[in-house]
């Protein structure tokens, strides 16, 4: 199967993270996401011009990366993460230059993105599948309760807050609300459902998509 990019947008508290995670296992594929990207930025001091370089001159850019991939993603699989991470606003530079690094990465191989209005960046990719996590309110607040050991009026507020930022980050790079349906692929609602499950629903509909689309 030729190369595929998988964008998965969710609400806070539907367990994105785990479930990119295992699509990315079940897919053999690298998981980008924010942390994971500012790591990259920082440990390559990447700027869009010095991406661009890095890929010109350095014919072995690609396996130092991936060594530095597999330091960075223990790092970001350690317990809570993301369980409080708010995304801020970036400058339109920083949001440009993490634009051209995702796009030069999905170049290169299959991954998954979380998050960074991936939808949008890869619109008009015929080999993106987007995704967008949704679940009932009640199961995101019990979810993040328990994993952050906090009452449920302190989850309804970070929910609240999260999700808030969220959705404003992405009206102001992309212009689009990130609860249009219209943005996706597939909008699934993974309440009561395993991420294992979740990730395997997603990986045959990924590949329904490519063989469908290798018949035309």
């Amino acid at each position: 199967m030729q190369n595929f990019i998988i964008t998965i947008g969710r609400e806070f508290g539907t367990g994105g993270r785990q479930i990119a995670n295992k699509l990315g296992e079940l897919l053999g594929v690298k998981v980008y996401d924010k942390k994971l990207l500012e790591e990259l930025k920082q440990r390559y001091n990447l700027t869009t011009e010095e991406m661009d370089r890095i890929r010109a001159h350095r014919q072995n850019w690609w396996d130092d990366f991936t060594k530095f991939y597999q330091q960075a993603q223990a790092w970001a699989n350690r317990p809570y993460y993301d369980a409080v991470y708010v995304p801020t606003l970036n400058s339109e530079l920083i949001y440009e230059e993490e634009e051209r690094i995702l796009t030069a990465l999905a170049e290169k191989e299959s991954c998954v993105i979380l998050g960074r209005t991936g939808f949008h960046i890869f619109r008009n990719n015929k080999n993106a599948f987007k995704v967008f996590l949704i679940a009932d309110k009640s199961f995101r607040r019990d979810k993040v309760a328990r994993r952050l050991n906090i009452n449920e009026g302190s989850a309804d507020l970070l929910m609240n807050k999260v999700d808030e930022a969220r959705e404003n980050f992405t009206l102001s790079f992309s212009g689009k609300s990130r609860y249009d349906a219209r943005n996706y692929d597939l909008v699934l609602n993974v309440t009561g459902l395993a991420p294992e499950s979740i990730a395997q629903f997603i990986a045959d509909c990924v590949q329904r998509k490519m063989n469908e689309h290798n018949d035309y």
